[in-house]
């Protein structure tokens, strides 16, 4: 609890010993008045202020107004315990409100925790604390276990294990060395390291994952621009109506039948209609509900970029994956060398050379086979030929390297591999020189996962590829995924996704899931973008709805699941809160409930309904 929740509580402590106090004394007329403004200006005082400046700034209509009028009108009318009662759970139910919105903070600053303060810089043997804002690229930083990695870089000297819990939203370990790229927000936790920046402070990825949940609130769903709108009509409709209820009731009496006008028993129920009538609960519940709902993602790894990619998560029915670096590992080896017409270890070489320019990861496995380092002043007029392969000049020969399309469009004849995996097809000098075949695994929870999301009730899993068919079929098989279309083109898989997104549902949405760096079209495309194995990934944080912040797959039925609880909890309070105060503005009216009741529909609901959203907070495990 801060200062200020202190000072509320001690308040509200006060002005309720008050109240107990000079309820059981036998005081009447203007001392007891007098002495029961003291609780009321003690808890209300600032409510009042607020009121005033409403009225001062033309913002008249706002849950501070209702609570003045009602309260100073109950008062007004002899009924000082109640109007002071009226103030006194008003506050009861705001402290509420603040401790539950201070716990949802609470919950994401865990994962602000990221944010460094100082980066070390030696300077004549000594390490210098400095503000990492002030450290430019290429300056050596130097990193003691315990201590932050505050700004993305490479290794140059030490070797460590890194906690990546802050970001990923479980604790694993991360072994690393010199040469190795580091991020910020990592802990360092056994060795010194020394790193060599890569990017300023203000572009690393603790700096882009901060801003992106800082700013998920100004992203607002539906929901919450309905209670938005909802509170701007609803508000000065009710006061209206309150002020209807006080005037026309006794008027119509006195011109229609000729009784004198009880003005203070309409006037009563009046004010009562307006402490039951404040929106405290749908404006407060449901903005919190979602905010919960973002912090309790966080906390598990998940990074929403607004309320809005929530409810459209929860609505979720089709899953569309990439497959290399999502639901595989990416991480390829060459597994064998068919039909080579010279030996293996120059296949593997002009293979190794051709591709040395190219950042794919079948490309850095050519290059790990062939384990020696690459002279790039051996090769020439590179073209890579997006979705085939590429061509080039090594000392001077001709080389292609590339799938099956590439040999196609070459006009090559090619054998056929028989084994399962991606196959990197030779030409060199314009005769096929053989094939290489290279593996890549399944990450350990990908058949989990989609096993996953069919529980949480996903109708479509679909799985896009640039791949050999053989290849995409055998892990859709693996995998249980229903759908699989293989030896596609960025674009094509644009073209796919358009084509799933006429044949859903309206209500229905579509999820594609991708790494975040080669996807960055369909996941603009999608409904909602997923990326995956996103862990410093700039282009993955820019495209992607959704980031979740390591590379397991299970987080994504975990994901839907979040968001549909939230939405879940948003309608209750939706529901919950109007169906009451409906049935006691109707009591109100009628005269049947009093201001203890009113109490209850205001503060009562606003409780229950904070409770309820807090339950957002908490995640289960699948």
């Amino acid at each position: 609890m801060n200062k200020k929740q202190k000072k509320v509580l001690i308040r509200i402590i006060v002005a309720a010993t008050l109240i107990v106090v000079l309820s059981l004394m036998p005081i009447e007329g203007y001392v007891k008045f007098g002495l029961f403004m003291i609780p009321y200006l003690v808890i209300g005082y600032d409510i009042l202020k607020k009121a005033f400046k409403g009225i001062l700034n033309k913002q008249v209509f706002d849950e501070n107004f209702l609570m003045a009028v009602a309260t100073i009108g109950a008062i007004a009318l002899g009924d000082y315990k109640e109007g002071t009662a009226v103030m006194l759970f008003y506050q009861i139910g705001e402290l509420f409100q603040s401790y539950a919105v201070g716990k949802s903070r609470k919950n994401i600053s865990e994962l602000m925790d990221i944010r460094p303060d100082y980066a070390n810089i030696e300077k004549d043997g000594k390490l210098e604390k400095v503000d990492p804002d002030e450290v430019e690229i290429g300056t050596v930083i130097v990193v003691q276990p315990g201590e932050k990695i505050p700004i993305d870089g490479i290794v140059t000297e030490g070797n460590s294990t890194l906690n990546t819990s802050a970001l990923t939203g479980e604790s694993l370990p991360r072994q690393t060395a010199v040469g190795d790229e580091v991020i910020s927000g990592c802990i360092n936790m056994t060795g010194v390291l020394k790193i060599q920046t890569t990017k300023e402070f203000g572009e690393s990825t603790v700096s882009k994952i901060l801003d992106l949940v800082e700013n998920s609130s100004s992203k607002k769903s539906k929901s919450e621009n309905f209670i938005s709108k909802f509170a701007k009509y609803y508000t000065p409709a009710v006061c209206y109506g309150a002020l209807a209820l006080a005037i026309l009731p006794p008027l119509v009496r006195m011109l229609a039948m000729g009784i004198a006008p009880e003005w203070g028993e309409w006037i009563y129920r009046a004010l009562t209609f307006l402490v039951i009538s404040c929106p405290c609960a749908l404006v407060i519940s449901i903005p919190l509900s979602f905010f919960a709902g973002i912090g309790g993602a966080s906390n598990q790894g998940v990074l929403v970029k607004g309320s809005n990619y929530l409810e459209t998560l929860a609505q979720t029915k089709y899953v569309v994956f990439d497959k290399t670096g999502t639901m595989t590992q990416g991480v390829f080896e060459v597994s064998g060398i068919h039909h080579s017409k010279m030996e293996n270890e120059k296949l593997l070489e002009y293979a190794a050379l051709a591709e040395s320019s190219s950042g794919h990861p079948i490309s850095k496995s050519l290059q790990k086979a062939y384990g020696k380092p690459i002279d790039r002043n051996r090769v020439t007029d590179v073209e890579e030929i997006s979705g085939n392969g590429v061509i080039a000049k090594v000392d001077g020969i001709a080389v292609a390297a590339g799938n099956a399309k590439l040999m196609k469009r070459l006009g090559i004849e090619y054998k056929e591999c028989h084994h399962v995996g991606t196959v990197v097809h030779m030409v060199v000098d314009g005769t096929y020189a053989g094939h290489i075949l290279i593996s890549d695994i399944l990450k350990p929870h990908a058949k989990e996962a989609i096993h996953a999301l069919k529980k949480a009730g996903i109708s479509k899993t679909v799985m896009l590829t640039g791949d050999a068919k053989n290849v995409a079929e055998q892990i859709a098989k693996e995998l249980g995924i229903e759908e699989v279309c293989s030896e596609l083109l960025p674009s094509d898989k644009v073209e796919k996704v358009e084509e799933l997104l006429k044949k859903k549902g309206e209500k229905e949405k579509l999820a594609f899931v991708g790494d975040g760096i080669n996807d960055a079209p369909v996941l603009s495309r999608a409904d909602i973008g997923i990326a995956m194995g996103a862990l410093g990934s700039d282009a993955a944080i820019e495209a992607a709805d959704v980031v979740l912040m390591d590379d397991d797959p299970l987080k994504i039925a975990k994901a839907i699941k979040i968001a549909r609880k939230c939405i879940r909890i948003v309608y209750e309070n939706i529901y919950f809160a109007i169906g009451i105060k409906i049935i006691c503005l109707i009591l109100g009216a009628l005269g049947i409930a009093n201001m203890w009741t009113a109490i209850f529909a205001d503060v009562g609901v606003m409780v229950i309904a904070v409770l309820n959203a807090i339950r957002a907070l908490f995640v289960k495990k699948l």
